[in-house]
């Protein structure tokens, strides 16, 4: 019976071929399955004082009839069923929906036990069950299953009682005494058995923790198993950073560094100065300071002997890093160049001649850097920004065209810790969550489109005042199946509303490279007082003397994508300002708005996102890197995911977890998962 969780569902009593087949459809086959089939919800019929009972809560409570009850009709089918019920010395008013048939078993005097939702202010219960005289049940807590086709819940309930009565004295338990005694966990059979029929609801709390944690252990000992594997197949190189160097190139920055940046910078070249190759994770708000971090970084890697590669998504952001970069580098000697779709002919031959020989240090460049042709002489950094932008396969051809080199991930979309270290589980994640000081923080407004004269009135007076404005809109053309305002419309609209007094401009993806490069120039020298444009300008797009942001139809944005448009403006010593013209219908698009007009903390909105949509929706459900946990939830979880992996960290770089036979049911769990030669993770 050693692998009685693997047996087929069938083997349990009572289930016949029939109800096997209806469990496949729950994605049970096997005794393990219907054991791990957790309730998603549980009812609560502990009888309680309603003055203990908050608004609006589940609530079982006995009482007396105290009037006639009284039925009113609306329509064939709907009905209203209520009367007045003594609960405790307190009159309160119960109301059924639909359940005229009721009547007959409410009589003045008679006691009864309710189950419904409390409603404090009217002090009214709306009832959904009823039972007649004092209803003690043996088991207060009931739970809830998802079910289909014919099974319920209380057939359900049964198969679980018979597969634990059959197979329970067989559950393995894979934490050792160890963790169970450290956190004070139930074993696994009695935390499945409280799960599926709590006696109270203290112990359903715990028996819920127990699995919460290991399921979440599992997957991080998994990430983490892959993760020293690859550390071990791909040795880097530990390079010789000469630290006083360094030191001097940080001290002669126009800017000093914040205590987030130094920090950032010290985990990388700590990295870069090991034997491991780097695989680190670079989060940072817009505005945090990322680039310079970046900077300093290369620079460390090139006064090593290295040579290093950014790649960015767009040949815009590319040409913008480039010159940043030259500021800050070319004095000291580092050649800095562009490798992009423009660069043809000559010139392109020239900067692929420079890299193979190693003349060129630092090379910025887009998709460009991965093709055959591109070859490096000692490519010792590879970093890629706003990572997310790029494919696994694309990635991993640009840190192939060096012998391991250190690879660094660079984003500026805010990704919550939680999933961080969740998704990112095989990575280091370096965070900058501190802003440049004096940087001001950019005010948001929500508008009703019946306020557009006023928002073009008031783009009108920072335009006055030397400002220009960017108009975002969801869509190029119109479109028949969504009523969202487009790009092409809202400038012809814009040009009409200010006629000659300012240069309106569009900005849209269809455009050839070089009329985008038009486009932005015109703006970026104020030839263009106004770009109308699409989400082409959420990243890599600097123009310091834009100060107010418009996006239309934003509840049609997630949270993040507005806040990555915003963090185009508040990029200069001006008051910088977005306003949001949005209708949304939905609470969700409400709360939203709400929430933009709160904070203008990445991390906060990311957080906030990541509630109202979950991790799934968060990143898009195949891109996820998440399992579909059975119990766990990453969001409300956080913090039992958070001690997962430091404990999973912990036991895969102890020598012990290998060969301790306390240990043997987690060790074959990861070898049973196939990521000890470091190749896959599924």
């Amino acid at each position: 019976m050693n692998d009685a969780m693997k047996r087929p569902v069938i083997d349990v009593n009572g289930i016949g071929d029939e109800t096997a087949k209806l469990l496949q459809g729950l994605r049970i086959f096997t005794v393990g399955d219907l054991l791990e089939h957790f309730p998603f919800r549980y009812e609560d019929y502990q009888l309680k004082d309603l003055h203990d009972v908050k608004h609006e809560e589940r609530v079982t409570v006995v009482g007396k009839v105290q009037s006639e009850v009284s039925v009113r009709y609306f329509g064939k089918k709907k009905n209203r069923l209520s009367f007045r019920l003594l609960v405790n010395q307190i009159l309160v008013t119960v109301t059924f929906f639909n359940r005229a048939f009721l009547k007959n078993q409410v009589t003045v005097g008679a006691e009864l036990t309710i189950t419904g939702k409390w409603d404090q202010h009217r002090m009214t219960i709306t009832g959904s069950e009823l039972k007649k005289g004092r209803e003690e049940r043996g088991q207060t807590i009931a739970p809830i299953y998802s079910v289909a086709g014919k099974l319920t819940t209380k057939a359900i309930r049964k198969y679980v009682y018979q597969a634990m009565n059959q197979f329970g004295s067989y559950i393995p338990d894979l934490l050792p005494p160890d963790l169970l005694q450290s956190y004070k966990l139930p074993t696994k059979k009695e935390a499945l058995s409280r799960l599926h029929f709590p006696p109270n609801a203290e112990s359903l709390k715990h028996a819920r923790r127990r699995m919460v944690y290991e399921e979440f252990l599992l997957f991080q000992l998994k990430m983490q198993a892959f993760r020293k594997a690859n550390r071990d197949r791909t040795n880097g190189r530990a390079l010789a950073v000469p630290e006083k160097e360094i030191e001097a190139f940080i001290r002669q920055l126009p800017f000093p560094l914040t205590g987030a940046q130094k920090r950032v910078v010290d985990e990388i070249i700590k990295d870069i100065q090991s034997s491991y190759r780097m695989n680190r994770l670079l989060q940072g708000d817009v505005g945090s300071g990322k680039t310079v971090v970046a900077a300093i970084c290369m620079y460390a890697v090139i006064c090593a002997g290295y040579q290093t590669a950014l790649m960015v998504p767009t040949e815009i952001l590319a040409e913008q890093h480039v010159q940043s970069l030259k500021g800050l580098l070319e004095p000291l000697g580092v050649t800095v160049e562009l490798l992009a779709g423009s660069v043809k002919g000559k010139k392109r031959a020239e900067r692929l001649s420079m890299l193979e020989s190693g003349e060129l240090s630092l090379v910025v460049g887009t998709h460009a850097l991965i093709q055959d042709d591109v070859h490096f002489r000692k490519l010792g950094l590879v970093i890629t920004d706003e990572q997310h932008r790029f494919g696994v396969e694309q990635r991993r051809v640009l840190r192939d065209k060096g012998e391991n080199p250190d690879v660094l991930f660079m984003t500026a979309t805010p990704i919550p810790r939680t999933l961080a270290i969740s998704v990112f589980g095989d990575m280091d994640v370096s965070i900058i969550d501190e802003m440049p000081a004096g940087r001001k923080s950019i005010e948001t407004y929500w508008a009703k489109p019946d306020m557009l004269e006023r928002v073009l009135d008031f783009i009108e007076k920072e335009i006055h005042a030397g400002r220009q404005a960017y108009v975002i809109c969801p869509l190029i053309e119109e479109s028949e199946k969504l009523d969202v305002q487009n790009a092409i419309d809202v400038h012809m609209i814009l040009k009409q509303h200010y006629k000659e007094k300012w240069e309106v401009g569009l900005m849209h993806g269809r455009l050839h490279p070089s009329e985008k490069e038009a486009v932005m120039e015109a703006f970026s020298k104020n030839e263009t007082q106004i770009l109308v444009s699409t989400t082409v300008v959420e990243v890599g797009v600097n123009v310091p003397n834009a100060t107010i942001m418009v996006i239309y139809d934003a509840e049609r944005f997630g949270l993040a994508q507005l806040h990555q448009l915003r963090g185009r403006v508040g990029r200069g010593e001006a008051q910088s300002y977005c306003v949001l013209l949005a209708d949304p219908k939905s609470e969700v698009g409400k709360e939203r708005m709400k929430i933009m007009t709160e904070t203008n903390d990445g991390f906060v909105l990311s957080e906030r996102d990541l509630e109202l949509r979950g991790p799934g929706d968060f990143f898009g459900a195949k891109q996820s890197g998440l399992p579909d946990f059975k119990i766990a939830d990453v969001v409300h979880d956080y913090r039992a995911l958070e001690v997962a992996r430091q404990d999973a960290v912990k036991l895969i770089y102890t020598d012990g977890f290998w060969t301790d036979p306390s240990y043997e049911g987690l060790r074959t769990y990861i070898e049973d998962q196939g990521v000890l030669n470091g190749e896959k993770i599924d």
